[in-house]
């Protein structure tokens, strides 16, 4: 099974830079967008008849949101953490049958930190939900996490200490997350592949330079390590300021 997760910062600019064209090629069992930045109707996306459409839009206009494809009808979805609702549209949760699927956008502390307080108790928050769901099935979590956590994920680490994406606290809440039981599966394959990040600056020739941070991800229960086929990061691709990441399992049942 091929699963691929993708931050398209605006899913209609990035439509008009080629995503349906890597949507064909990557063939994904299950595709997960983060902030979507729309609205319900100001897109419709054929994808062919193969693939179930699940949107979770943030309240207000432009911002936010997520979405997920699945050719693999889940047994329930839900949208947010602690009731059936999210106004920032940023997780959506697919049951299946032997796991569950979480695509997240995790808030981002803004340049000055001033969201930083609210990024560390939600952090709490969420990591509480997917051990309440980890104690049912496996879980399989995808999205834009907004964190580099060490400093092999950062082109200039020493440079960017303390800022946004990476201060302390953020790197140390996805410290807490993996000890809850957790993988980083794109490190399980390769734990000391510098140089490969999901996460580019639209500043002139960072991107050419190769200049990034890695801050989206596919974690999964640990105990799922015995499922991992493969992980990736398709830096190649264009449309938006990150690249998707993806990751192969065999099957999973209960």
């Amino acid at each position: 099974m091929k699963l691929v997760s993708w931050n398209v910062n605006g899913l209609r600019a990035c439509v008009n830079k080629g995503f349906l064209d890597y949507f064909n090629e990557a063939d994904a069992d299950i595709f997960c967008l983060q902030e979507t930045k729309l609205q319900d109707g100001q897109i419709e996306l054929d994808l062919g008849g193969d693939y179930e459409q699940y949107w979770n839009y943030a309240e207000k206009k432009g911002y936010s949101g997520t979405a997920v494809f699945t050719r693999i009808k889940p047994l329930s979805v839900r949208y947010g953490m602690e009731e059936d609702y999210e106004p920032e549209g940023r997780i959506i949760t697919l049951e299946f049958e032997g796991f569950y699927l979480v695509t997240v956008y995790t808030p981002n502390a803004k340049r000055d930190l001033s969201r930083l307080g609210y990024r560390v108790e939600w952090e709490d928050r969420f990591r509480a939900y997917l051990k309440r769901l980890d104690a049912v099935k496996p879980v399989i979590v995808c999205g834009d996490m907004n964190v580099a956590h060490k400093e092999i994920d950062i082109k200039n680490a020493k440079s960017n200490e303390g800022n946004s994406g990476f201060t302390p606290e953020e790197r140390g809440k996805m410290t807490d997350l993996l000890a809850a039981g957790f993988t980083d599966t794109f490190r399980y394959f390769y734990p000391d592949r510098e140089g490969v990040y999901s996460w580019w600056s639209y500043m002139p020739k960072v991107r050419e330079r190769n200049i990034g941070w890695r801050i989206d991800y596919f974690l999964a229960s640990s105990r799922l390590e015995p499922h991992l086929v493969g992980a990736g990061i398709d830096c190649h691709i264009m449309g938006s300021d990150h690249c998707p990441v993806t990751l192969e399992v065999s099957e999973i049942t209960k």
